[in-house]
């Protein structure tokens, strides 16, 4: 042993009295910033952190699959593959939809949903690279992150389960895996044929570049498409027998582009040309544009798609020509909800936002440099590390979602986690490069930590239930859901 001089015990004595001063206030503002996980939650967080390198592999392998709406087979499957072996009853094909499915866990009482999609983007694929640089050219890509979407929805349930079991939790759990949604349809039509009437509260998430609650409104979107069918004719013979389908969608577009000068600015028409005839030598007798009529109340929709469809009557009209008008989808606008949202950003702070190391925010900086050198922007950090505080200003954002169907009949809300270069543009190849990176995966788990924690807190605690209940019902006062969707009519086989 060492001698221990006098002063060395007076020393030490002193550095204890503060010890036992400063310790208990440590531990009650650690307490007080970061609440404590209960242990049904941390069971979940702990299963999270078992699933991450599997996580990894499905968020890679949908990243790889890169199917578009309707069309996410392989996505789809791995993703009902794995809720099986997890031990979930599934059903596939629900509502005329080859690749939708509702996987269960439980029974009764109450029924908590976790939102999962998984659909990529046209044209956008792209290589984990800084440059931009396609797996293949013409294919598509997770512009829009949905490969690490469905993933975090596939561990947020499963962990979620694994805590039920344990602890002998009473309710169920449901993940849903809604396609097409980047083309408004999957929710829309699951919700028209009930399933999600049963549910007390649905979550969902979605790659962002920030870390916060969604708690703004997104827009009410219509998508038709307007077939105008004429008489084909030699175009320098004969063309006094012909009568031009495509002259009849070029006028439709000049009368909405004149229209667009009288609606509210929060609204926004967009085309594109999806047949234009096949050669000009031959006056089209067929052509087709497919439009997406959006403003920030669902009302407001209704009446700008009307005025459309009066302008598109006009220019069959001007070319005797005939139209017909295929609605595919109608989506509403998000209803937010503040108990939801209160708990989201509880659990968001508990769990933390997503952490970078230096090779991933060099990554992020690369990605974004296409942007400063195209369009000047400006990057003030390379990915976000922050936590946004939870913000209740009316503020409505500019896209669209089918979730938003779902808020019109059940309590809902969601959050945004960083899996992208900060500020990076939505439906960007950019974000393609991120969601398929560690930076994508680590938002990921990110996510299904905080979803699966939030869902057990529905669970486990009925005032939070009832509150989210009562908040709904206040908002829906006024409100009263109707649809643009001929009665009836099933989700289209194929979009494009």
């Amino acid at each position: 042993m060492f001698p221990v001089s006098r002063g060395r015990v007076d020393f030490i004595a002193r550095v204890g009295s503060l010890l036992t001063l400063v310790w208990p206030a440590c531990q009650m503002t650690k307490a007080d910033d970061t609440p404590q996980l209960r242990p049904t939650q941390l069971q979940a967080v702990e299963k999270v952190n078992e699933l991450t390198p599997q996580l990894k592999a499905i968020n890679r392998a949908i990243w790889d699959f890169a199917e578009v709406g309707l069309e996410e087979k392989r996505s789809s499957a791995l993703l009902v593959e794995k809720l099986k072996a997890a031990g979930f009853e599934v059903q596939v094909g629900v509502s005329h939809m080859p690749t939708a499915f509702v996987a269960s866990y439980g029974s009764g009482k109450p029924v908590i949903g976790i939102l999962a999609e998984y659909d990529a983007l046209p044209n956008l694929s792209q290589q984990v690279a800084s440059d931009r640089v396609a797996v293949a050219d013409g294919a598509a890509g997770h512009g829009c992150g949905h490969s690490g979407l469905g993933t975090a929805a596939l561990g947020a349930a499963i962990a979620v389960k694994t805590a039920m079991e344990k602890h002998k939790l009473p309710g169920t759990i449901r993940l849903y895996g809604t396609p097409a949604e980047e083309t408004l349809i999957g929710k829309v039509y699951m919700q028209l044929d009930g399933q999600f009437k049963d549910l007390d509260a649905c979550l969902h998430w979605h790659p962002s570049s920030v870390n916060n609650v969604w708690v703004m409104a997104s827009k009410a979107a219509v998508s038709v498409k307007f077939s105008f069918a004429g008489t084909a004719a030699h175009a320098s013979g004969s063309p006094s027998s012909g009568r031009s389908a495509l002259d009849a969608v070029e006028l439709m577009n000049v009368g909405v582009n004149f229209m667009r000068e009288h609606i509210k600015e929060d609204a926004r028409i967009h085309y594109v040309i999806t047949d234009g005839g096949g050669a000009p030598n031959v006056v089209p007798a067929k052509a087709e544009s497919w439009y997406y009529v959006r403003a920030n109340s669902h009302e407001d929709v209704e009446r700008y798609f009307a005025w459309v469809c009066d302008i598109a009557e006009g220019a069959a009209k001007m070319t005797r020509t005939k139209v017909k008008i295929q609605i595919d989808t109608d989506c509403h606008e998000i209803i937010g909800n503040r108990p939801l949202a209160e708990i989201l950003q509880q659990n968001l702070e508990k769990i933390g936002a997503p952490k970078f190391s230096d090779d991933e925010k060099n990554f992020a900086r690369k990605v974004q440099q296409s942007l400063v050198t195209e369009f000047g922007s400006k990057f003030p950090q390379a990915i976000d590390e922050t936590i946004q505080p939870l913000s209740f200003a009316d503020e409505s954002g500019k896209g669209s979602t089918d979730v938003g169907d779902i808020s019109w009949h059940v309590p809902t809300c969601g959050l945004r986690v960083a899996c992208f270069a900060a500020d990076s543009p939505g439906h960007s190849w950019q974000n393609v490069a991120c969601i398929g990176s560690t930076i994508g995966e680590k938002g990921t788990i990110t996510a299904a930590k905080i979803l699966a924690i939030s869902a057990l807190d529905l669970i486990e605690k009925p005032e939070l239930r009832t509150a989210a209940r009562e908040d709904f019902q206040k908002r829906m006062e006024s409100r009263k859901y109707t649809t643009l969707i001929p009665k009836g009519q099933k989700a289209p086989a194929k979009i494009r």
